[in-house]
């Protein structure tokens, strides 16, 4: 059984190296892009900034569904639910990590304004979800209590 999982490994990885090498593939092709001072920002306007949002406008229209006491924070589920039309990003934040930014989702088409995940955090704070849509902003929050951070702490 070892041989053959080997060979299927070496096979596999041959495929790949002769794409490359070929040029059919390239390392930038592969890897998504991702908005990277937006990630490593420590404050959640400097994400915001990175993500190319300026203001958000707070709107009833998005649900947040999260615990209200998270016993783990290294395992927090976070839906979003927006009911606006045009949804071209979702991202979510929790507001006292030492990397706010979480998630961002971007959407196209005629793709739903709903996301599901799991997220980790620091300690108890704000989880705050901005949809772009239409060119614009909107943000919606909700606080959420945790127990044992799961970020280190």
């Amino acid at each position: 059984m070892q041989r053959r999982t080997f060979m299927k490994g070496t096979l596999a990885a041959s495929g790949v190296a002769v794409a490359v090498s070929a040029g059919l593939l390239s390392p930038r092709a592969v890897m998504a892009a991702w908005p990277k001072s937006a990630f490593e920002a420590k404050s959640v306007p400097d994400a915001l900034s990175g993500l190319g949002i300026g203001t958000t406008a707070t709107s009833g229209d998005i649900q947040i569904k999260a615990p209200d006491i998270a016993e783990n924070g290294a395992v927090v589920p976070v839906t979003v639910k927006t009911s606006i039309g045009d949804v071209s990003s979702i991202s979510i934040f929790a507001e006292k990590n030492n990397s706010p930014l979480t998630s961002n989702f971007n959407l196209k088409g005629s793709a739903q304004g709903f996301v599901a995940t799991r997220i980790k955090m620091q300690k108890t704070s704000a989880v705050i979800a901005v949809v772009k849509a239409g060119g614009k902003a909107y943000s919606a929050r909700k606080e959420v209590k945790v127990t044992i951070g799961g970020c280190g702490g």
